[in-house]
């Protein structure tokens, strides 16, 4: 990528805190402990404080929390896990690696998440739970109405929060909405570790289960006897000190991003586009900006245009879709209809936005979007 392009996102490690992490490296070297350390155990402690939940374990990514997550559950041959087809491969992928068969369904319009409609459709006597997907940053906003389905159906709620560090929904945090919640700090998401994950859960079962889990199946990190099957899903302890740090600047990270949210609020109303709208009694953390295309424009003529003048647009979030992917065939209902996810996800674009992104880059990116459809609607 070009020194003056405009990336779709960049993680932000000030200089004082690689100083610092360069301290941490030595001590965490020096010490020979190098995983499962004092690191991790601090780590788990401040993000469990930060989402004011009861117990986080620290996992090596996102997809290994969700898998984690899901086994605590007991997922059996045939049990049904309901997810949404406008999320990442990992999310349904996790269901078939614990045991489980997802069930896809389509999303709502304009939240692009489940509702509790959607849910209440697709129940079955072999449901088990459902994988609720905060998407970009907001949280799925009715999550209350399909905590209430699950609480009244006995079955499990998670979070695959992913995107959310840090998000509310009616002053309650991601990741403490269900009986867990699942985060991933890929170096792309508004925190990182370089690579990790979290679990965070109120039920002491699912924490202790999921820290067994993580390292091999062992009954405890210094013993040989396993007592389950699981894997290395160990978080370094580097991964865990450089966690920690980007954790104290994640309230920062946020309230820079809806600055650059709301920039871009005005800009794509002015073009009279439809967007993703976080309802008031939601604070976004905007991992991702998404707006829509209008229907006789070109999505990657727009995006390769606007690469052309230094403005690189991302990933969606997501395209293609579950139901349009082709390790997913096997797990579709040939009745399913997906008509929403189909129309707002081949529309959607997201750009970029990252936590030391300066005014001028948003000008910039609001410019060359602003010519660019314009031009395009002609």
């Amino acid at each position: 990528m070009a020194a003056d392009m405009i990336p779709p996102a960049k993680p932000f490690i000030p200089r004082e805190d690689i100083e610092e992490l360069k301290g941490d490296l030595e001590k965490i070297l020096s010490s020979g402990m190098l995983t499962l350390g004092t690191y991790t155990k601090a780590f788990e402690e401040q993000f469990r404080n930060f989402v004011k939940a009861k117990y986080a374990v620290a996992v090596n990514s996102g997809s290994s929390a969700l898998e984690i997550a899901l086994r605590t559950h007991n997922l059996k041959r045939g049990d049904e896990v309901i997810v949404p087809t406008n999320t990442f491969g990992a999310t349904a992928a996790s269901v078939v690696f614990a045991g489980g068969r997802p069930v896809i369904t389509d999303v709502s319009p304009r939240t692009m998440t489940l509702d509790a409609s959607i849910v209440k459709r697709v129940i079955t006597k072999r449901t088990k739970g459902v994988l609720a997907v905060h998407i970009g940053g907001m949280v799925c906003p009715d999550i209350a109405g399909i905590k209430e389905i699950c609480d009244k159906r006995d079955l499990f709620l998670v979070e695959d929060a992913a995107h959310a560090h840090g998000s509310r929904i009616d002053g309650k945090m991601a990741g403490t909405l269900g009986s867990a919640g699942c985060f991933s700090f890929y170096p792309t998401k508004v925190m990182t570790s370089g690579e990790g994950g979290m679990i965070t859960t109120d039920n002491e079962e699912i924490a202790k289960n999921a820290g067994v889990l993580r390292d091999q199946g062992k009954e405890n990190f210094n013993s040989s006897r396993i007592i389950k099957l699981g894997f290395n899903w160990r978080m370094p302890e580097i991964c865990a000190a450089l966690g920690i740090l980007q954790l104290r600047r994640l309230p920062d990270f946020i309230e820079r991003r809806n600055k650059i949210a709301r920039m871009y609020d005005d800009a794509v109303d002015k073009l009279g586009l439809e967007r993703v709208v976080t309802p008031p009694n939601h604070v976004n953390n905007y991992y991702k900006y998404t707006f829509f295309m209008p229907k006789n424009v070109d999505r990657d003529k727009f995006k390769a245009l606007c690469r052309n003048q230094g403005v690189a647009y991302g990933g969606e979030v997501y395209w293609p879709p579950l139901h349009l992917q082709p390790a997913f065939k096997k797990f579709l209902d040939k009745k399913a209809q997906f008509s929403v996810a189909e129309d707002w996800c081949s529309r959607m674009v997201n750009p970029p936005v990252f936590s030391q992104m300066t005014a001028d880059q948003v000008q910039r990116v609001i410019q060359v979007t602003t010519q660019t459809i314009t031009e395009l609607r002609k």
